[in-house]
């Protein structure tokens, strides 16, 4: 038996159509997020890997719905996939494979359920994305959208109950160091699809106009806009680490990873400077492994 077929069994899916639709997941998301994954794969307990596969697989169906193609059309997707994704989680049931996982997994996870609905309600919000103007826009588009994507999959590693409210605001504190970081790591990209996700007030703050950055010049003022914006990241990711104590211990180990490989990307981020207007940083495959390899002994040695 494999390795994932052993996974699959220790979390207790064991109907065979239902462990094919968590496989598919798997192929999914250990193709856009491999980093992301191998941590999964290597840190996280069996039991609770597949599903923690499957609402990842869920997040990224709903982000390439709403960022591919234009707005009338990825409106009308969304809208459709809203109203499958409800229907199932009504009706208990779905002809669809990556919802079939959703719902097997909200049977497992009933707190599940809160989240997903919560990203539901919000996710439109990336739709209406056209860029910031000032710090408040980009902070209120955090709590609209990027906090509530991030929480169904964080919920899966935290705490059964949060009710003080602690982990969802240490979520929030992460995932605002985590969407810093992509914008201006993802710069480049942002700006040949018209909204670059730094504010206009903080380009101003700089003497940086977008006209500058879609002519691709390179300027003092850019490199220290870059160097700011992953300051301020970093800043995010580092206190965000106290989520760590309100989960599981045996969570722990493959979201302080994560966190460390946000930090690894930040530094390449800072590095690179300017050259984000050619393209994202990323931190070395060595280096990543090095970083998930460390961590592994190191959990290892905690189960003893």
């Amino acid at each position: 038996m494999s390795a994932w077929n052993k996974t699959l069994t220790a979390a207790g899916i064991t109907e065979t159509e239902l462990r094919r639709d968590y496989s598919v997941q798997r192929r999914v998301v250990r193709q856009y997020r491999r980093s992301a994954y191998l941590a999964c794969r290597v840190l996280l307990p069996p039991a609770v890997l597949p599903h923690v596969v499957a609402a990842t697989a869920v997040m990224h169906h709903g982000d390439t719905l709403l960022d591919s193609g234009p707005k009338p059309e990825r409106a009308a997707a969304w809208d459709a996939w809203e109203e499958r994704v409800r229907t199932a989680l009504e009706t208990g049931a779905s002809d669809d494979p990556l919802i079939r996982t959703l719902l097997h997994t909200v049977g497992t996870y009933p707190r599940h359920r809160e989240a997903v609905e919560g990203y539901l309600s919000t996710a439109t919000a990336e739709l209406q994305f056209d860029g910031f103007a000032t710090e408040a826009d980009y902070q209120a588009y955090v709590d609209a959208y990027s906090l509530p994507a991030f929480l169904p999959i964080a919920g899966l590693l935290g705490p059964e109950s949060d009710t003080d409210g602690r982990f969802r605001a240490g979520c929030r504190t992460l995932i605002d160091g985590s969407q810093r970081l992509d914008f201006v790591n993802d710069l480049a990209e942002d700006l040949r699809e018209g909204h670059p996700g730094i504010p206009a007030e903080t380009l101003k703050r700089f003497s940086v106009t977008v006209a500058d950055l879609e002519a691709g010049r390179a300027s003092d003022g850019l490199r220290s806009l870059v160097a700011h914006e992953v300051e301020a990241a970093r800043a995010d990711l580092r206190s965000g680490r106290e989520v760590l104590g309100l989960m599981p211990p045996a969570h722990r180990p493959m979201v302080s990873a994560l966190i460390e490989i946000e930090l690894m990307t930040a530094d390449a981020v800072l590095a690179r400077g300017t050259g984000v207007l050619r393209g994202s940083a990323s931190p070395s495959t060595a280096g990543t492994l090095k970083l998930l390899l460390g961590a592994r002994r190191a959990a290892v040695r905690a189960q003893r």
